[in-house]
């Protein structure tokens, strides 16, 4: 039986950087309070008018496929993580097949939030395993800035989230040769309120209304308290998940690149994990939490930077809106 690798990763972020400094002219709030309680210094925002979801994954992609030495012509399939896609429908999978110029390949969408890319990883590491293709492309992007509450009211959440794009092409090799060994994916719905966003819906009369706007429904919604509480249990628990399945420790990892969520719930893991600094990879003090484009841009970063080298083992975890977690261990 084959297995699947990542042959490469790319990623793009947004030209506009906002600072902590610019956050505090916008609500009440300070470049302390925000570092204090995540650890962001600055993240990157959209500009209208240049910045899509599509345009940011396809540079993402191009840069991801270059790497790993093929073209759009090569890929057989694509699976896409977003929960901001660019049009209500259709999904952001096929604008991004058009923008590539592929061949009429298949354009699966993942909306796991957070955890998207982890999932939209698994869905393709099963089609490579079963023989049904060859070559996946698999990219997680998202445009948050526009569906954020920038008032007092909103700025929990409003200092966190950020914009950016991360692809990688998974590939189909030898069982011998390195590549993922598995994925573990979970969710709980009981707590989908806790992170949220309510509108545009198609339950209620209409898709978008006066009220909805006058409510704020467009807005993201977050219990910060709740979702801090549930990922520090979570991300450890499928963190051990994955390393217990492959009869691995946790001395034997070589790069633990979580979920950007916050960088006190990083430190938090890292530190029940017992982890080197050198060991973790975190880029959310510059970048923001870019929800499902987080981990692919961190492992385009890590790969440049030199932390990634062929055969080590890497472990990929997220937890969010959902809630919904997940992990991946493989050997890179």
């Amino acid at each position: 039986m084959k297995k699947s690798r990542i042959l490469g990763a790319g990623h793009y972020v947004p030209e506009r950087i906002v600072t902590n400094e610019e956050l505090a002219q916008m609500m009440n709030t300070s470049n302390e309070w925000i570092v204090e309680r995540t650890g962001i210094q600055e993240r990157r925002w959209f500009t209208p008018g240049v910045d899509t979801v599509t345009n940011m994954a396809a540079k993402a992609s191009k840069m991801a496929m270059e790497r790993a030495g093929v073209t759009s012509k090569d890929i057989d399939f694509l699976v896409f993580a977003t929960i901001t896609s660019d049009y209500f429908l259709p999904g952001n999978g096929v604008l991004l097949q058009r923008e590539l110029g592929m061949n009429t390949i298949g354009a699966l969408d993942v909306r796991n939030a957070c955890s998207g890319f982890i999932y939209a990883l698994s869905v393709a590491d099963q089609f490579i395993k079963t023989g049904m293709y060859k070559k996946v492309l698999v990219v997680g992007a998202e445009i948050q800035s526009s569906a954020l509450d920038k008032s007092d009211e909103g700025r929990s959440s409003a200092v966190i989230f950020a914009d950016g794009a991360g692809a990688v092409v998974l590939g189909a090799v030898e069982e011998h040769q390195p590549g993922i060994m598995s994925t573990h994916l979970h969710s709980d719905g009981s707590f989908a309120e806790e992170l949220y966003c309510i509108a545009p819906s198609s339950s209620g009369k209409v898709r978008i209304s006066q009220e909805m706007i006058d409510r704020g429904d467009f807005f993201l919604k977050m219990n910060g308290n709740a979702v801090f509480k549930h990922a520090v249990v979570r991300f450890a628990e499928v963190i051990e998940e994955a390393l217990s399945h492959n009869q691995i420790t946790k001395e034997d990892i070589d790069l633990l690149v979580p979920h950007q969520a916050n960088l006190r719930i990083s430190q938090y893991i890292q530190k029940k994990l017992d982890l080197p600094d050198e060991k973790v990879f975190n880029n959310i003090m510059y970048l923001g939490n870019t929800t499902a484009g987080t981990i692919p841009i961190a492992l385009s970063q890590a790969w440049e930077q030199g932390r990634l080298k062929e055969n080590d083992l890497v472990c990929l975890a997220a937890f969010g809106s959902g809630f919904a977690w997940a992990s991946a261990l493989l050997r890179w």
